[in-house]
């Protein structure tokens, strides 16, 4: 088991992919904290995991919410290890509302929730001169944008957030490495979890796996969990800073 003694937050971890990860974590070794917004959610998943795993209710957008599991995790556990940056605005998603109002919504849970919750660990992550941040970021980042303005210009409120989290995990990188946090990113490609199928139409997710993918099929949520292990176990103490597209070969960078 790669992260046995390990402590694991996962925020949005009431399903889809922060379902799957911190199932993962838990088989790999690690206490996981599921934290979701939707506490009875959060529950039932801790609750079907077993005794490695508690549920934390959290409003990622609040600071003094995610200041309080902070303290929380950190009084129960004793450390910090992993936090999953998992949380996002998706299921859901009002793809044509542009208003200034919705904007801000998304960049409060996709973007300031993500950095509330990494300042939330960072003071145990530091005085333990170890820790690990997973950040999850998406495709969606670097797709070009191709559509017909009607009457206003377009917020491109997920994809802006997500291009967002990209840069915040350079940032954070770079100035965490000195206390020994390694900041990551994993960006999945169309990934089936309910949220997919019901927001994105399903000739755009066959469009995208045919024409786009090398792989030729979507990923399922488990299809992630092992580059999350990876980036937090010890076989990565040496990477940082980088955003590890797991899309079937949509992007090849390097």
């Amino acid at each position: 088991m790669k992260l046995k003694g390990k402590v694991a937050i996962v925020t949005g971890a009431g399903q889809g992919i922060g379902e799957a990860y911190a199932r993962r974590f838990a088989q790999e070794g690690a206490s996981v904290v599921v934290a979701d917004i939707n506490e009875e959610k959060a529950g039932a998943v801790a609750k079907s995991i077993g005794g490695a795993a508690v549920a934390e209710r959290v409003d990622v957008s609040s600071e003094a919410d995610t200041q309080r599991i902070g303290k929380a995790v950190a009084d129960r556990f004793g450390r910090i290890d992993v936090l999953i940056n998992n949380a996002a605005i998706f299921h859901g998603l009002d793809h044509r509302n542009y208003t200034y109002e919705y904007l801000r919504k998304i960049f409060d849970v996709n973007y300031f929730g993500t950095w509330l919750m990494s300042r939330a660990v960072f003071p145990r992550m530091k005085a333990q001169n170890d820790g690990v941040i997973i950040n999850q970021s998406s495709t969606a980042a670097y797709m070009h944008p191709n559509m017909l303005i009607e009457e206003e210009m377009p917020s491109f409120h997920y994809s802006v957030t997500k291009a967002a989290i990209n840069a915040l995990t350079h940032y954070m990188a770079g100035c965490l490495g000195i206390y020994g946090i390694r900041v990551n990113a994993i960006s999945p490609g169309p990934t089936m979890t309910e949220a997919t199928k019901q927001g994105v139409p399903q000739e755009m997710l066959d469009m995208i796996v045919q024409m786009m993918m090398a792989i030729k099929r979507p990923l399922q949520p488990d299809d992630l969990t092992g580059t999350a292990v990876w980036l937090a176990s010890d076989d990565a103490k040496m990477v940082t800073g980088q955003v590890i597209p797991v899309d079937g070969g949509m992007w090849m960078v390097g």
